[in-house]
């Protein structure tokens, strides 16, 4: 007698998404909030002797800071799995963020807009230094949209053809949507309907 035989499963893609921005932007709670595995960080207490060195403004509340990368998994769907990488933002960590994007689909770049300032750097590394198609998502600190999104890219001399999004990144479903709009921003810039590389079955 014959045997039935199973449905193929589809295949599945796999792809590297970089979480980017300045220092204490919120990059370890983004990827703590969506990861489905506990996330991988490199997280140090901030002490006295980095106070000079990673500088926060005063009310902000922040007692580590990531000093190598944030790692985490998220399934999108049953062919759809992201890699999550979230960089440093200390300018004396900067030059890792080659390593980390190398071989990423998309980034998301989180702005904080009370102090919107630490993300011209990380603005300038995407627009300038690589081709790695990107999204700008303002962090909702205080659940609040405080600037008119149009007045975000203005300030920060965005071209139009950036997405600005906003969202809650300790809400697992606006980073779910912030990491989507990353996704499709891609897909739209190269055309590929894939974005990233089939892995094996």
């Amino acid at each position: 007698m014959a045997s039935a035989s199973l449905p193929d499963s589809p295949l599945l893609t796999s792809a590297k998404i970089v979480i980017a921005g300045g220092f204490g932007v919120g990059k370890t709670t983004c990827v703590r909030s969506i990861s489905e595995i506990p996330p991988i960080n490199t997280e140090a207490w901030m002490t006295a002797a980095s106070e000079t060195v990673d500088r926060l403004d005063p009310g902000i509340d922040k007692t580590t800071t990531t000093v190598a990368m944030d790692f985490g998994r998220l399934t999108i769907g049953p062919d759809l799995v992201l890699y999550l990488f979230g960089t440093p933002g200390q300018p004396r960590f900067w030059p890792m963020w080659d390593d980390l994007c190398r071989g990423a689909v998309g980034a998301l770049v989180l702005a904080d807009t009370r102090r919107l300032e630490a993300s011209f750097p990380a603005v300038n590394y995407f627009e300038q230094d690589t081709d790695l198609p990107f999204v700008v998502c303002v962090n909702l600190f205080d659940g609040v949209l405080t600037h008119h999104l149009d007045d975000v890219r203005e300030a920060l001399g965005l071209s139009p053809a950036v997405p600005v999004i906003a969202g809650d990144l300790r809400d697992p479903s606006s980073v779910a949507r912030a990491l989507l709009a990353v996704v499709e921003h891609t897909m739209h810039r190269t055309g590929d309907p894939s974005p990233g590389v089939p892995a094996a079955r």
